[in-house]
């Protein structure tokens, strides 16, 4: 999708935008948000955005397909890249994303995912991993810290067709759970899954494209929050409360 988006604005032509026809069925005024919007699909070449939000710096934040673009009010220049705050260091790209695409937790299909259970297994997250991912293997190794914890994990092989295949190996496991840590951990691959063997592979990467997840690892909170990469335990910790509080 940002591909498309991208290559859209490169191969627009250098000319004076020309307004949108007027809809008899629109409202005498409109939102700046949705004002954006519109000039947002026009300028693109019809890329309509999922949600706009005003942002820091009297700029536009445009969301879609997952991704996050800065615009001025008129979409007269469009920015592809990250945010951050100088002084906090906060990734304001990221926390926009996170909120604007919060999950709806209970939702989710628990039973396409690998369950791990440590301890009482009283708290819960849920993860998107990739096994070719040196992320996720280290937010793997990183989470046998955890205490007392269920893990459900989507597989989600985005990276390449190998990782579809590993992804199927380790679901038709016969235990599953046991093949992921034993590959995220040891770099043992379990034997070929056989060719009638049932998955929710595609499933689940449809599931993660409408959820927007573009990269992985990505966490899910039990509040629907999200954060990506290979968070340190003491954070991950701290969202699981922050999480449980809400």
């Amino acid at each position: 999708m940002t591909l498309a988006c991208t290559a859209a604005f490169a191969q627009a032509p250098a000319q004076a935008p020309a307004q949108a026809p007027a809809s008899k069925a629109a409202p005498a005024a409109t939102s700046t948000e949705a004002q954006v919007a519109a000039r947002f699909a026009e300028r693109s070449g019809g890329s309509k955005p999922d949600q706009v939000f005003k942002g820091p710096g009297g700029l536009f934040e445009v969301l879609i397909g997952g991704e996050l673009y800065y615009v001025d009010a008129q979409v007269n220049f469009v920015i592809a890249g990250r945010m951050f705050d100088a002084r906090t260091r906060e990734d304001l790209t990221q926390k926009r994303i996170d909120t604007a695409l919060k999950v709806d937790f209970k939702s989710l299909p628990l039973d396409r995912a690998i369950k791990t259970t440590r301890g009482s297994g009283a708290r819960t997250i849920v993860t998107f991993e990739d096994p070719n991912c040196q992320y996720c293997k280290r937010l793997w190794q990183t989470m046998g810290d955890l205490k007392d914890v269920t893990i459900y994990t989507f597989l989600y092989p985005i990276l390449s067709a190998d990782s579809a295949a590993k992804s199927k190996a380790i679901w038709c496991s016969k235990d599953r759970s046991a093949a992921w840590d034993q590959y995220m951990v040891g770099g043992k691959a379990p034997a070929a899954a056989a060719d009638d063997c049932k998955n929710p592979i595609d499933q689940n990467v449809a599931l993660g494209r409408t959820l927007g997840i573009n990269g992985t690892p990505t966490i899910i909170f039990t509040d629907g929050s999200r954060a990506a990469g290979a968070l340190p335990v003491p954070m991950i910790e701290q969202r699981i409360a922050s999480a449980k509080k809400s």
